[in-house]
């Protein structure tokens, strides 16, 4: 199978999921649509080269659309719309590979524009389909009558690391009772909630220590927090690490608190939380968890907003070290045996296959990639709780 990747550049969140089709495909190539930004540089993106990598400056207009248009299957992330103008007329197989496309407070003006736009561009009579990167993103969809019944779980593919001894080789490397937070420090992010946590656990005379990683504009804010409530010996900044120093700390650490609101559209640190064996509580609103955590199986899911809800689900790890060894046992194992990028690379040529042969809504999975993603609306964890 030919497949084609348009996105915007190539960063070391998509590479995992490119190698794995690199190896299972006849044909596979990933097409930057963007240089990558001094911004990302600096949080520590660094430019990644692979066999299969081209830009739209490295080759000519009708290169890339030879590509694009001969391809079996065309993914398409962020790029020009004009790249599958002719792929459309013919037909021919796409994806729309998309997290929610709505994060902030809901504008009815726009409603008609967005409406005229995005139809234009995905007429229901096509073979266009939803990767949906959020599990928001079908019901968001939905609202516009876009994907109905061609909405696939999809997400974002870290490398998934098999331990030769499994969990339990990772956890000999936990530090009991050790809390760790990884993110910019922005607003979305909400830094504030895990001091929030410690000053609670510490006034309640818990011992433990949380690590927090990351850099932004609240680090001085969070500096002067973290001194006021007076938890210098107990909450650490560590400040921005490599991915492979994150995961260092990940693989170390018990418990990941994943604090962001609906405006995190997948958040790969999940992922890597999860395949490092923590036991994770994590914000209902983001766009990865309803996919990756089943509630009180591999992770604790609290209600985005509710610092309460999130305390008492950090405590319950706490007090319980079954439960914490358990949750993080089978966060792992929902890596390894589901989420990993060479399952979803599999599955997607699989479900491709069945597309191209006419079989316009194959339903060849239970759960995980490639399975039928479901609506859901924001408000769902209220109603199940």
């Amino acid at each position: 199978m030919r497949i084609v990747f348009l996105s915007n550049y190539f960063n070391h969140h998509q590479k995992p999921l490119s190698d794995a089709l690199f190896c299972r495909c006849e044909d596979y190539r990933f097409i930057s649509t963007k240089e990558m930004s001094a911004e990302r540089e600096a949080l520590g993106y660094k430019k990644i080269t692979a066999p299969y990598v081209l830009s739209l400056s490295s080759k000519t207009e009708s290169e890339i659309l030879r590509l694009v248009n001969d391809a079996d299957v065309v993914i398409v992330g962020s790029a020009p719309e004009y790249l599958i103008k002719e792929r459309k007329k013919n037909k021919k197989l796409i994806y729309r590979y998309s997290e929610r496309p709505i994060k902030g407070r809901r504008e009815p003006i726009k409603f008609l524009p967005r409406f005229l736009k995005w139809s234009s561009r995905n007429p229901r009579r096509l073979p266009i389909y939803l990767l949906s990167a959020s599990a928001y993103a079908p019901y968001e969809y939905s609202r516009f009558f876009l994907f109905k019944n061609k909405s696939l779980k999809w997400g974002y593919f870290t490398e998934v690391i098999k331990y030769p001894g499994g969990y339990e080789d990772l956890r000999k490397l936990k530090r009991a009772d050790s809390l760790l937070w990884v993110a910019r420090m922005i607003d979305l992010k909400h830094p504030e909630y895990a001091v929030y946590i410690a000053e609670r656990l510490k006034n309640e005379g818990y011992l433990f220590t949380l690590d927090m990683v990351g850099g932004g504009a609240l680090s001085s804010y969070i500096k002067t927090l973290i001194h006021e409530k007076g938890l210098e010996d107990t909450v650490f900044l560590r400040g921005a690490m490599s991915p492979e120093e994150v995961r260092n700390m990940m693989e170390k650490s018990e418990i990941f608190l994943f604090t962001s609101d609906k405006n995190e559209g997948w958040g790969a640190v999940l992922n890597e939380a999860m395949n490092s064996g923590c036991a994770v509580v994590a914000s209902h609103e983001i766009g990865s968890v309803p996919f990756l955590i089943r509630n009180g199986e591999n992770g604790l899911i609290y209600k985005d907003g509710d610092a309460e809800d999130l305390y008492l689900k950090v405590k319950l790890l706490l007090d319980n070290n079954d439960l914490c060894y358990s949750m993080g046992k089978a966060a792992y194992e929902a890596m390894v045996d589901e989420w990993s990028p060479e399952i979803a690379a599999e599955r997607l040529i699989e479900v491709s296959g069945r597309l191209i042969a006419g079989d316009n809504a194959p339903d060849l999975y239970e759960s995980g990639p490639c399975s039928k993603a479901e609506i859901l609306k924001d408000d769902w964890f209220a109603y199940e709780n």
